[in-house]
């Protein structure tokens, strides 16, 4: 036989041995999978470490750490036999593939302590009425740098005092907003709802369901993810579920319903939106506020089809849903205006949702300022790297460039760049966006494990937009919105505004699908894939945002400071350092942006808000509660907090609806907002932007009357302080730059 011929033989058989198998009693190994997942890591990951008992134990620590983080349902006895059983050998279990026996058995020991103590929890809340709160006990709010319980009774003494304050807190919350609703007049929302009591145990019900009745599947999940997050924080393994939705979260369209859900304490899952143009609203059966108990996935119409999913995990919830376009999806629907006990059924046509609101958008502002002058300003938020890793047909900066374009044809001065929240994303993506404002030249550069470093340069020759630029950043900023902060602010073309750093995380993962690494005749449909950390990036400038992130050029009092937030806070995280420049850097001629003048300008004007006093108060509060990790379960002294906040929060909402009406009125004479989003580029005028209506012409939203009673009144113009404060600063910046007659100041080729 010719070898061409022989090769097509054995091709053809395999898919047909494949392919009979597939249908009959095929089922991935995942010991095949850890163990591929393992040698990947090995051959892959910027680190290498020893192949020794110390990194078995650090993979059983990681394990035991993702199971019980808060050190709330392990005993100390457990973990001492577990350890002695696989504690220094579960990389040598991975690696033979014979390590799903052992995470089977570790899951097993905490299931089993987890349905024990939820079960212990549940009859002590079936007597609500022994609960005094009269003590003068704590409940203690983190374990999380605990030693493990050494007896049951150790953790009956914390977990009484888990279950009073849960109790405590739900009393509480309730007599708040009864009181709430009597003094405003209105209709107490939780009336007819089950008691407290009821309420937490359902709680609790809904976290042993996510852990009941495991497929090997979805314990390989969480026990190869932690053997992944034991390189680094970043490193993930992805079911192949999992690996969907994070396709998914990046193309910013997914293959469902259109509709947004909540998990109900009652165990089922609520519609609290339904997205306008998308499959449920055009069917017109589903309603807000209906509740979902079974879904027939794949529409077959037998009860015996129908999945309960009464106190399921809202991502299992999501599973069932979507599916491939076309195909159709049948719901038991509790309506949410129908009797009690009564039930429907639902068949809904999946369908392309387009997340419009997580899109690049953006506002064309026209500004008097303080001396009368028309200012034209652009601003910009976006809320991730996102890219279409799947066709290639979308990506930010593609929507960024078309934003860009069209306030450089409005004529805005300077641009607010808004990366609040933006956890990053697409490299590529960064890369093409940075050029649009620095033009060609070194954006940011990348070190493999071998030290080999990389220099990404952007592609335009020339800046699209060389007006001035401030960007805002917190401490959830991170990755592909460090880079960009951080070349900006190297290259002098951008102020950096906001809190003290952003996140800190340095590296770059790569997607691997684990199916590509087994063996040939293996059934590796669901081996899922690896996200391993391949490179850590360092800015233009040589240094890293590991760890450190990129500092601000003006800090502004944040909220988010008095959390442990950022790469520093995680485990095993990888340390900072720097690189020489990258070759083609020219440093920036910062002197450009005025820094010193516009730090004085904006501080002066931060210290005379009130809103930015509060933020402090509230800030150096939230850290005083973290650090002293404790709560009263004393009814009495606990009223007396809710009450001083409550006088608290009353004094404040009577102070800002005066202040409020004040800048409201003055905005009317400084401010006009246009929308600007990505259908509005074209458009031969911008219309005049009502974010109410903007926001209902695309969801059709549950009316939410607990938030309703809340009387703080909205920021005017829809300007929370960070961002009214950025466009003060990019109107002292243009001020400066014209006071000085510096030409081309900048323009990136200025530097």
């Amino acid at each position: 036989m010719k070898r061409s011929s022989f090769i097509k033989h054995v091709a053809s058989a395999a898919v047909l041995s494949f392919s009979t198998l597939s249908c009959a009693t095929a089922k991935t190994d995942f010991n095949e999978v850890g163990k591929q997942m393992l040698i990947t890591l090995r051959n892959n990951h910027y680190e290498t470490f020893e192949f020794n008992a110390k990194l078995g134990d650090r993979f059983f620590n990681s394990y035991l750490n993702s199971l019980d983080s808060n050190k709330q349902f392990f005993l100390a006895s457990d973990v001492d036999e577990l350890r002695k059983k696989y504690g220094s050998n579960l990389h040598a279990l991975l690696i033979t593939g014979n390590s799903m026996p052992a995470a089977t058995e570790i899951h097993e020991v905490f299931y089993a302590r987890l349905k024990a103590r939820i079960d212990n929890v549940k009859k002590q809340l079936a007597d609500e009425a022994s609960f005094s709160f009269e003590s003068d006990r704590e409940a203690v709010i983190s374990r999380e740098d605990a030693e493990w319980f050494t007896t049951s009774a150790q953790a009956d003494e914390f977990w009484k005092g888990q279950v009073e304050q849960a109790l405590l807190g739900e009393v509480l919350k309730r007599d708040t907003i009864a009181k709430l609703a009597q003094e405003q007049g209105k209709e107490n929302p939780l009336d007819g709802k089950d008691s407290p009591g009821q309420l937490i145990a359902d709680r609790y019900e809904r976290v042993l369901k996510a852990k009941t009745d495991l497929t090997e599947e979805e314990i390989a999940d969480s026990f190869f993810g932690a053997i992944a997050s034991s390189y680094d924080p970043h490193t993930d393994y992805l079911s192949s579920s999992q690996m969907d939705r994070f396709m998914s979260s990046m193309q910013n369209s997914f293959v469902g319903i259109g509709a947004m859900l909540s998990s109900e304490d009652d165990g089922s899952t609520k519609i609290t939106g339904i997205i306008k143009g998308g499959p449920a609203y055009l069917g017109g059966d589903l309603k807000i506020n209906d509740r979902i108990v079974g879904i027939d996935t794949n529409n077959e119409g037998s009860e015996e089809a129908m999945a309960d999913v009464v106190f399921e995990e809202i991502s299992k919830v999501v599973d069932l849903i979507r599916g491939k376009k076309g195909s159709s999806v049948r719901f038991k629907i509790e309506p949410a205006n129908g009797a009690p006990g009564e039930v429907s059924y639902i068949v809904i046509d999946r369908g392309v949702v387009e997340l419009v609101d997580s899109l690049a958008t953006g506002e064309l502002i026209n500004m008097k300022d303080a001396e009368g002058k028309e200012r034209r300003l652009g601003y910009i938020k976006l809320p991730s790297f996102y890219a279409d890793f799947k066709n290639y047909a979308t990506g930010c900066a593609l929507d960024i460039k078309k934003l860009v374009t069209r306030l450089d044809a409005e004529k805005a001065e300077g641009i607010v760049i808004d990366l609040r929240g933006n956890g990053g994303g697409s490299l590529e993506e960064v890369r093409k966006m940075t050029g649009f404002f620095t033009g060609s030249g070194p954006v940011v550069q990348v070190k493999s494990h071998t030290g080999q470093v990389q220099v990404k340069n952007s592609d335009p020759r020339d800046p699209i937009y060389d007006g001035a630029i401030v960007v805002l950043i917190d401490k959830t900023s991170a990755s592909a919105s460090e880079i960009l902060a951080g070349a900006l602010q190297d290259y002098g073309r951008a102020v950096v505004v906001g809190g003290s750093s952003t996140f800190g995380k340095g590296t770059v993962q790569q997607i691997m699908r684990l199916a590509n690494k087994m063996p040939f005749m293996s059934d590796a449909r669901r081996a899922g894939t690896l996200k391993p950390t391949i490179q850590k990036f360092y800015r233009v400038s040589g240094s890293t945002t590991q760890l450190e992130g990129v500092k601000s050029d003006i800090v502004l009092p944040s909220v988010l400071e008095a959390f442990e937030i950022g790469e520093g806070y995680l485990d095993h995280a990888l340390p900072h350092d720097n690189i020489n420049a990258a070759a083609d850097f020219n440093p920036a001629r910062k002197r450009n942006l005025f820094l010193p003048q516009l730090s004085k300008l904006s501080s002066d004007r931060v210290a005379a808000s009130q809103d930015f006093t509060y933020i402090s108060e509230d800030a150096t509060r939230m850290t005083e509660r973290r650090v002293e990790n404790t709560m009263s379960l004393n009814l009495k002294e606990r009223s007396k907090e809710i009450e001083e906040s409550e006088a608290r929060k009353n004094i404040r909402n009577k102070e800002r609806l005066t202040r409020f009406a004040t800048m409201a009125d003055r905005d009317k004479d400084t401010f006009r907002f246009y929308r600007l989003t990505l259908e509005d580029v074209e458009a031969k005028e911008l219309v005049e932007l009502n974010r109410k209506k903007d926001v209902d012409e695309y969801m059709i939203s549950a009316e939410d009357k607990v938030a309703d009673l809340d009387e703080t009144p909205d920021w005017p113009s829809d300007l929370d302080p960070v961002k009214r404060e950025s466009i003060y600063i990019l109107t002292d910046l243009l001020k400066l730059t014209e006071q000085a007659g510096v030409t081309g100041a900048l323009k990136a080729d200025a530097r």
